[in-house]
């Protein structure tokens, strides 16, 4: 599985893609705001984003934005982690479509679980559309 962590501070790049490789994820990219993220997502195959919220040029809000309106992007899952902790950071988070969010600081533990949490969720929801398209061709079924 191929990660996207978008951070604009080094230090913060070394220690989520540290903790990455620690969770076995050794396959990861950077990109230091969401621009340069929007432009590396053109170009790689990407399975998850981790982002930062406040960066320069685009934030990880604008970034989440632009990944949900963008075909072939819409379904990437991305988790936020960021400083900002308040409902109102969480509401807007989730109001741009983030699938989970993490609050600096945090240990290797959770963001693992952030990840298994959103990875399974996904996989629980492409499975339940498989489902209910397969009913969908069931037309043909004679009621009884």
């Amino acid at each position: 599985m191929r990660v996207l962590v978008v951070e604009d501070q080094p230090i913060m790049i070394r220690v989520i893609a540290n903790t990455l490789k620690s969770l076995g994820y050794s396959d990861i990219t950077e990109a230091e705001n969401g621009y340069d993220a929007l432009v590396k997502l053109k170009t790689e195959d990407v399975d998850l984003v981790i982002t930062d919220w406040l960066m320069p040029t685009m934030s990880g809000i604008q970034l989440a934005k632009a990944i949900r309106s963008t075909e072939g992007l819409m379904n990437l899952p991305i988790i936020m982690i960021t400083t900002l902790g308040g409902k109102e950071s969480v509401l807007e988070a989730m109001e741009a479509k983030v699938n989970n969010y993490v609050v600096k600081p945090f240990t290797p533990q959770i963001l693992k679980d952030k990840i298994l949490n959103t990875l399974e969720s996904l996989e629980r929801k492409n499975l339940n559309k498989e489902y209910d398209d397969s009913y969908e061709d069931d037309d043909n079924i004679p009621s009884t």
